[in-house]
């Protein structure tokens, strides 16, 4: 059973992604729906790691957290925007330990030693949600652009920039975040049966070579 770094607070200093607002609440109760919210997706990262995300429904989320049906609905819609809400909440975690995290994977250390950095904890990242990421997949048109895959591939580029002066620095970025896809991530370790620590020795030989060039 893995264990969830626990919901932001309201105002935490993480970066927000796929939040959505009640335009219509007055701040009383867009303040209380915040604080449903996030008790919704605690019970729903309970669930999940208690059963896996195939097993995850919008009931299985009201019962969980004690709360209708009805008031699951409200907050995400139906259960892609559910699954959202999860792979979001862990989103802003994990982009909180690359943008102001401690080094080597934050700010501190070298360009190279940081993208070395980067692409372990992203493997490990999506090691240990790979149902949830799949799960919520962004359809083909939208894979490229959704928030989280750009914020990550815009760190990716200013390393590469850093490391690479020479080379296309989006075409080399855009190349290393393949590497790390979670679909590759599930083939590699779930179907080949890879070692995780072989695929983060074959991330830091491709960062290496492409540093060499």
């Amino acid at each position: 059973m893995s264990t969830r770094p626990p919901i932001p607070p309201p105002g935490a200093d993480t970066p927000v992604l796929l939040e959505v607002t009640e335009a219509g609440d007055s701040p009383a109760l867009r303040a209380d729906a915040v604080r449903n919210r996030a008790r919704l997706l605690e019970a729903a990262s309970r669930f999940v790691d208690e059963h896996g995300v195939n097993c995850l429904t919008m009931d299985a989320v009201a019962k969980s957290a004690g709360v209708g049906k009805g008031t699951v609905f409200r907050r995400f819609g139906d259960r892609t925007g559910l699954l959202m809400a999860l792979l979001d909440h862990s989103e802003r975690a994990f982009q909180a330990q690359f943008l102001s995290g401690p080094p080597p994977v934050g700010p501190g250390a070298p360009p190279l030693e940081r993208l070395h950095a980067f692409g372990h904890a992203t493997l490990r990242e999506a090691a240990s949600r790979l149902e949830l990421y799949l799960a919520a997949q962004p359809e083909a048109e939208r894979r490229f652009s959704n928030p989280p895959y750009r914020v990550r591939l815009t760190h990716v580029e200013m390393l590469v920039r850093q490391v690479m002066p020479d080379a296309d620095g989006e075409l080399a970025a855009q190349a290393l975040m393949a590497y790390l896809d979670p679909a590759l991530v599930h083939h590699l370790l779930r179907q080949r049966a890879m070692p995780l620590e072989r695929l983060e020795a074959g991330w830091s030989d491709l960062v290496d070579r492409l540093a060499r060039t």
